[in-house]
């Protein structure tokens, strides 16, 4: 039976040129580097410099991904945007890219789904696809959270960093099994019960002002490996797989601790695991992607091999993309 794959034809990322490490933020905030790479596994972050908007870095891992995938920017006729750091209240950051690009057909919106935005926005853009709406995709997850960071608040500054990646997506023939290369399975889930363990407190219709990011650590990380190992064994039940057959996992970049506990609970050997949150700190919606691109880069993703997302964020939101490269 023929069906219609998103297949994932090329990935980019960027990072800002700025790196705050572990012993600078020492300087400004009661902590250290040991306290946070215990903790964390971080050992640095990058920033956006003065005057540069979330667009300007989902505009540089764009290009990358369309540069990496051979294909022109003319030929995307969507793009989707995950982002908790957008330019601007409205338009969409995502129709920003799109003009920069010389892009003037098909859709551009953004998505907001926090950590695991870039998970909704592929599951979203695979839909489309698969629907024969459009036919060429740009997903994105870009943030500048530096930006709603308490630079006081040890618990939170030290995590989180800017950056943003991009895949492209192609609508291509598949056969309906498993050997299809594309997007194999996408399983998204939230619960709103959760909302003061992770949140921002500003917003326009509630303060009128940006707010700054607070976080419950503690039960964010008991929630978080319960609910992307859950999310991981629902991808591997709709595809009849087990947790051996993947080649990769590319977990949200949150904080090593829970990355390793997940992979442990789901039996994951670590070398199959992309970590890149100690370089990158939590860089949210452009975690994943991010890692993406850095794996596919070195060498390490193939065409052919499976590729497992996962990752969790604020509302709670969470949820799995499982991939043929």
């Amino acid at each position: 039976m023929s069906v219609i794959r998103s297949v994932i034809c090329g990935a980019g990322g960027y990072l800002p040129e700025r790196v705050l490490s572990n012993a600078e933020l020492a300087g400004m905030v009661d902590t250290s580097d040991e306290w946070i790479v215990e903790r964390s596994g971080i050992h640095q972050r990058h920033i956006a410099a003065e005057g540069e908007m979330t667009s300007d870095l989902a505009l540089a891992a764009a290009r990358r991904a369309l540069s990496h995938a051979g294909i022109e920017a003319s030929q995307i006729d969507l793009i989707v945007l995950a982002t908790a750091t957008p330019d601007q209240t409205f338009p969409a950051t995502a129709t920003r890219v799109q003009a920069a690009l010389g892009i003037n057909r098909g859709a551009a919106f953004d998505i907001q789904a926090v950590c695991t935005g870039f998970v909704y926005a592929l599951a979203i853009a695979d839909n489309f696809l698969k629907a024969g709406q459009f036919q060429c995709a740009l997903v994105i997850g870009a943030e500048t959270f530096s930006r709603i960071l308490d630079w006081q608040d040890r618990g939170t500054c030290v995590l989180f960093g800017d950056g943003a990646g991009a895949v492209v997506l192609r609508a291509e023939a598949g056969t309906g099994t498993l050997r299809d290369r594309g997007i194999l399975t996408t399983h998204l889930y939230s619960d709103g019960r959760h909302h003061d363990l992770l949140y921002v407190d500003g917003g326009p219709s509630s303060t009128g002002t940006t707010g700054h990011l607070r976080m419950n650590g503690k039960e964010v990380f008991k929630h978080a490996v319960v609910n992307m190992t859950g999310a991981v064994n629902d991808a591997l039940a709709a595809t009849g797989l087990q947790a051996a057959d993947i080649d990769w996992i590319v977990p949200h970049q949150a904080n090593k601790r829970i990355i390793d506990a997940t992979a442990k609970k789901l039996g994951i050997a670590p070398e199959k695991v992309v970590q890149t949150v100690g370089l990158h700190g939590n860089t949210s919606a452009a975690s994943i992607p991010l890692a993406l691109s850095c794996a596919v880069a070195d060498g390490r993703i193939r065409k052919g091999q499976l590729v497992l997302m996962e990752g969790m964020g604020g509302g709670f939101t969470w949820g799995s993309a499982l991939a043929r490269w």
